[in-house]
């Protein structure tokens, strides 16, 4: 009796163990590579377009009309050139003309149209600490704003902006320094609130100061019209060799849609019903 329980539990130990063996997966086919969606195109662009609202007015004509998405990556104009430089952006919208040419220069970019200028403004409390109310020369001002130690908020971010403030600075003679000099390392519309809130002197270009003034600030412009303000914005689409996903055909399709009259109308309107006066004016030579 007790050889034949032993061979029925050994049965039933074989039975049990085959019943418990996993049955082979089925071999897996590879997941296809991805590549660039053939509707969707990468604009890499400042913060000023965005924070303005300008880009929320005109891109919705071109996405209707050539039925497309556009995704934007709104950092300063040195992050966006090294997005184009990378490969990983295929146009750019941009406001720093020497870094620009060096850029095309440099064969990171195919082709490059003027758009659109606005100006440089520097705004701060209107107690004014500084004393630069009114006053027309930009390094002056800056000088000034340094001497008595008045607050200022940079961007610090490698931006258009942020190279024009420091070319200001360097052409009034000074290298900023000290408690009253922050750099942010933000975009225009988070400095521009910090400079509000410790009502502090920025230097801002007009668009994103007007639009960001609607909702209410303590700021005012107070020092305006040095030609060394001018502040002229190109698009670029980028060199399709950066990488095998750019979209050359479909960069170019933005650019001549931006240059053409009717986007630079839309442009030269944009401001107009809420301030008297466009917050960019076209400069493209169509």
């Amino acid at each position: 009796m007790l050889i034949i329980l032993t061979f029925a539990l050994s049965a039933c130990t074989a039975a049990t163990s085959e019943l418990l063996q996993p049955e082979p997966l089925a071999p897996q086919e590879p997941a296809p590579a991805k590549s660039a969606s053939q509707n969707v195109l990468l604009l890499a662009t400042t913060t000023s377009t965005q924070d303005s609202g300008l880009l929320d007015v005109i891109l919705p004509d071109f996405m209707q009309k050539f039925n497309m998405e556009v995704d934007v990556i709104a950092v300063g104009t040195g992050q966006a050139l090294t997005l184009g430089q990378d490969g990983n952006a295929d146009v750019l919208l941009v406001h720093a003309r020497a870094r620009e040419d060096e850029f095309m220069a440099a064969e990171h970019g195919v082709r490059r149209e003027d758009v659109m200028y606005n100006d440089f403004v520097i705004i701060g409390p209107e107690s004014d600490p500084a004393g630069i109310m009114g006053m027309t020369d930009a390094a002056e001002a800056m000088k000034m704003i340094a001497e008595t130690e008045s607050p200022f908020i940079s961007r610090g971010d490698d931006s258009g902006t942020h190279s024009k403030e420091l070319s200001v600075w360097k052409t009034a003679g000074i290298e900023p320094s000290g408690a009253w000099y922050i750099s942010a390392g933000q975009g225009m519309g988070e400095v521009i609130t910090m400079a509000n809130e410790q009502l502090a002197y920025t230097l801002s270009d007009r668009a994103t100061y007007l639009a960001r003034s609607l909702a209410g600030l303590d700021l005012v412009v107070v020092t305006e019209g040095d030609p060394v303000l001018f502040n002229p914005y190109g698009v670029i689409a980028v060199n399709p060799n950066k990488n095998p996903n750019i979209q050359i055909d479909l960069a170019n399709q933005f650019i001549d849609w931006i240059i053409s009259v009717p986007t630079q109308e839309m442009i030269a309107g944009y401001g107009v019903d809420e301030f008297g006066e466009s917050l960019f004016i076209p400069s493209s030579a169509l």
